[in-house]
């Protein structure tokens, strides 16, 4: 199985549990140096932090993720949706359509 995209989910537990798996962070990191696109909702993000894949992008996430974006290097911004190839990063705060339509799940 080929898989063409990632969407790192939302929540607070996964995301913390995978960001301490180096499986999962490596992974992470090869999804990111293939060049495919990857989406993290909520505290997703903290899982590309560990991977080394945020500095100098523009992402979203939930508002406590502000500082640990910012200190790996990434701009926070506090919109519903950011795109950026590779990532599209949503706030949990956006919701279920909006979410959906960004990922491309109906």
């Amino acid at each position: 199985m080929t898989l063409t995209h990632w969407c790192y989910p939302g929540a607070v537990m996964t995301p913390d549990k995978l960001r301490m798996n180096p499986k999962a962070v490596q992974f992470v990191k090869a999804f990111f140096d293939a060049g495919k696109p990857v989406a993290a909702i909520c505290h997703g993000p903290w899982t590309l932090i560990e991977a080394g894949v945020v500095r100098g992008r523009k992402l979203t996430s939930w508002p406590s993720l502000q500082t640990d974006l910012k200190n790996a290097g990434a701009q926070w911004s506090d919109q519903q949706v950011v795109r950026t190839r590779p990532v599209t990063a949503v706030s949990r705060r956006s919701n279920r359509p909006v979410q959906s339509k960004m990922l491309g799940v109906r």
